[in-house]
């Protein structure tokens, strides 16, 4: 089935586009909260503002995204809509099922559960499945295959319970959909989102404490230097299995410590006992992409006088909202939009339907709703 498009021309250029445009980024990750909090929706409206602002664009996923139903909970759920001109990279798999025609650009020599990776370009207007590659370095090799290709901007559409895509080793730029979906009122809502927030959020490091750790991120690995900055330990390993190699260094002045990989539970608790024997304690990480800690976790490290810095900082560009949850408990979008600029300041908070519907609402009347 053939969609007919909008006509570009009533498409409204919106401050979050604007906002992505101005930036002159490259790459950027559009993740969700959790299911059904408007990922899709979001994504499908930078890709309506970038077709009409003639911007090539690159269209890839980690994971599964664009069928019909959700895979966890199997609602409905709203498709990816794809431009004419888009290049997109998905599983050989999805492209049987896509219902747009398309041209093959190009391979990626990338498998997946789904079939190799393969390049394709849109060729009308209309709904797409796209599954892309899992793992962040295959990720890094699509979107230059993308950029080579000719697109200017990569979009990438991210999966429930991870968020390595939004890595700035990945992306210039993430959008976070948060919405009525994780459940709860209002503050409920908000309050979860800003411990969201928390972690994705961590501060950058200085240029100092960047320079004494760049070893450790170039390379891979652990590393530990005492308050004067001597190296006490610098060694390739594992980051998931650190935490009793910390604890060795538990009596010694530690001032700083350095992991390259992911921080969990086990090693947490490393850091954190660290952090208690050592109150001026620092911590970097690669990015909030790679804590897998709750908020409350990190405020009681501060808490203890212990410091929790990136070596990049995410850029998060916007965050959108999605005032309806199909499970129950939708709220009413004015009065959560409102909210939630409130509670996000410093943040560009929108919701694209809302910000249509008012669009449209000035068009038929000539009236500002």
């Amino acid at each position: 089935m053939e969609f007919k498009h909008p006509t570009l021309s009533h498409i409204k250029t919106s401050p979050l586009w604007q906002r992505i445009h101005d930036s002159g980024m490259q790459t950027l990750a559009v993740m969700g909260m959790t299911k059904n909090t408007g990922k899709t929706v979001a994504m499908n409206h930078v890709l309506a503002q970038a077709a009409a602002a003639q911007v090539d664009i690159g269209l890839t996923s980690i994971g599964r995204d664009g069928e019909d139903r959700d895979q966890v909970f199997f609602n409905p759920k709203p498709p990816i809509m794809v431009w004419p001109g888009n290049l997109v990279a998905t599983a050989r798999e999805t492209l049987q099922r896509a219902k747009v025609r398309w041209k093959l650009i190009d391979s990626t020599q990338i498998d997946s559960p789904m079939g190799e990776i393969l390049v394709v370009k849109v060729l009308e207007y209309g709904e797409m499945e796209v599954a892309g590659a899992s793992r962040g370095s295959d990720q890094l090799k699509v979107i230059a295959r993308l950029r080579q290709c000719g697109a200017s901007l990569v979009i990438l559409d991210g999966a429930l319970g991870r968020s390595h895509h939004a890595s700035p080793a990945i992306a210039d730029g993430v959008i976070l959909a948060t919405g009525a979906a994780i459940g709860g009122g209002i503050q409920d809502v908000i309050r979860k989102t800003r411990d969201r927030l928390g972690i994705l959020g961590i501060k950058q490091a200085d240029d100092h404490v960047k320079a004494q750790c760049e070893a450790v991120f170039t390379q891979g690995g652990v590393g530990i230097w005492d308050q004067d900055g001597k190296v006490l330990f610098l060694e390739e390993i594992a980051t998931l299995n650190a935490g009793a190699k910390l604890m060795e260094y538990i009596d010694a002045k530690v001032g700083t410590i350095a992991v390259s990989g992911a921080v969990g539970r086990n090693l947490w608790r490393a850091l954190s006992s660290l952090a208690e024997r050592h109150p001026a304690l620092t911590v970097v990480v690669a990015d909030g992409t790679k804590l897998f800690i709750e908020n409350t976790d990190l405020l009681i490290f501060q808490k203890l006088g212990a410091k929790l810095v990136g070596y990049r900082g995410i850029n998060l560009t916007g965050i959108t909202l999605n005032p309806f949850s199909p499970m129950g408990g939708s709220f009413e979008a004015a009065e959560f939009l409102q909210v939630a600029k409130a509670a996000f300041v410093g943040y560009d908070v929108c919701d694209v339907v809302l910000e249509a519907t008012s669009n449209e609402k000035i068009k038929e009347t000539g009236e500002v709703a």
